[in-house]
């Protein structure tokens, strides 16, 4: 059996005010294309299908109708879970019509673990594989709050109860397999932050609850999973050099920070229990490219650019020593004429000296909301010694925030 495993398409994410639908359905036509052509028996989709709980009506054009071209397809099974973008009641809302197609939601957990432990069938309606989908798992599905808890008793209860989680759908994945009396594999998915993971600056990828917590590791998931996907790193990684457990990546660049990055997806292919796995490369839809320099080198990179006929987005980052109040005119000018669209511009040197910035290189567009607070916190005199537990309390309010389902009732 095939299985292939994406993950984080955030569809409807714009770049610096740009809109980049094109690339969306050209990596969704592209993925179809693919699994049509690798004879894939069941896509896993690990979270962040979309960039925001509320898609535009374009973004949800492009995932149904990417849905129902797969269905129609020789891909047996598709299997979709909620990650912290994504809102559960909206991915939800359309699950008994898409169980149809062979189409199977996890929105959110829930009291019953039936609803994440999936015994995927084949054309002969044998059992083929068990597949654990696990969403995003937030705060208040696995820990109980109490008053007067330190910031360690928070982090513990949450690894704890990810543990207790992932054992629960183990346990009952392997009560199906004995009661089907089939040797079949079982993959578990999952939308989180293992320890050790690698991220890129800029990619946008949230810490997922307050505190250092929630890089777990590798050694907390049981062993009878054949093969973790999981979503939420932007990078294509292993989980602890393991070849079973990996992040897919993001199918497209997130940020500039990212456009150097080779994007894939993860072919599993398992034959009785064991699983091999092949990386297949997905294509650029879009050129990104970040010059940096000083003005020499920023024209002559751009000159270089246009001379292969480039079609890219830019990010210049101007750190040279003169001081040029004219930079955008400048850089307008050098791609006159060009293909090339310039969506970001970053001046240092005049931020160095109109601003005078705390640290080499920085702008809003670098500050976290955290780093912002912060930024209040010392701009009123907020005393040091109050500033931690303000800054908790902080990070709990944001967090609630985007842990809320707007769309539910």
């Amino acid at each position: 059996m095939r299985v292939l495993h994406t993950s984080d398409w955030h569809i409807g994410r714009t770049l610096y005010g740009r809109k980049r639908y094109e690339e969306f359905e050209s990596f969704l036509t592209w993925l179809a294309e693919t699994i049509q052509d690798n004879a894939i028996d069941a896509l896993l989709v690990a979270g962040d299908v979309f960039d925001t709980s509320a898609p535009s009506n374009r973004a949800q054009e492009l995932y149904y109708r990417f849905l129902c071209r797969v269905a129609a397809s020789s891909c047996r099974h598709v299997v979709i879970v909620a990650g912290n973008h994504d809102s559960p009641s909206f991915l939800n809302a359309p699950k008994e019509l898409l169980k149809a197609l062979d189409v199977h939601v996890v929105g959110c957990s829930t009291e019953s673990l039936e609803d994440e432990v999936l015994v995927l069938r084949n054309e002969h309606d044998a059992p083929e594989l068990i597949v654990c989908a696990v969403p995003y798992l937030r705060d208040r599905d696995i820990r109980v709050a109490e008053a007067g808890e330190s910031v360690e008793d928070k982090e513990r209860k949450l690894i704890d109860g990810i543990c207790t989680h992932y054992a629960a759908v183990a346990a009952l994945a392997e009560q199906k397999r004995d009661e089907l009396g089939a040797d079949i594999p079982i993959v578990a998915m999952g939308h989180l932050f293992t320890a050790g993971g690698q991220t890129v600056d800029g990619d946008g990828v949230r810490e997922l609850y307050v505190g250092s917590l929630a890089h777990v590791t590798a050694g907390i998931f049981p062993a009878c999973f054949n093969y973790l996907a999981f979503g939420h790193l932007h990078v294509p990684q292993k989980v602890s050099g393991s070849e079973t457990i990996r992040y897919s990546g993001s199918p497209l660049p997130m940020g500039f920070g990212e456009a150097k990055q080779q994007k894939s997806v993860c072919q599993v292919e398992f034959h009785s229990k064991t699983a091999s796995v092949k990386l297949i490369d997905v294509p650029v839809f879009q050129k990104l490219e970040r010059v940096k320099g000083d003005w020499d080198g920023i024209s002559n990179r751009i000159l270089e650019l246009s001379a292969t006929d480039s079609q890219g987005w830019l990010e210049v980052i101007y750190d040279g020593t003169e001081v040029i109040g004219d930079l955008r005119e400048r850089l307008e000018a050098a791609i006159s004429g060009t293909q090339m669209e310039i969506l970001r511009i970053k001046n240092n040197r005049i931020i160095d000296r109109v601003l005078g910035q705390i640290h080499e290189e920085e702008t809003l567009d670098d500050l976290n909301v955290n780093d912002v607070f912060d930024r209040c916190l010392a701009m009123h005199d907020v005393p040091e010694d109050q500033r931690p537990e303000l800054l908790r309390a902080y990070q709990e309010t944001v967090s609630s925030l985007y842990e809320d389902d707007v769309q539910a009732e």
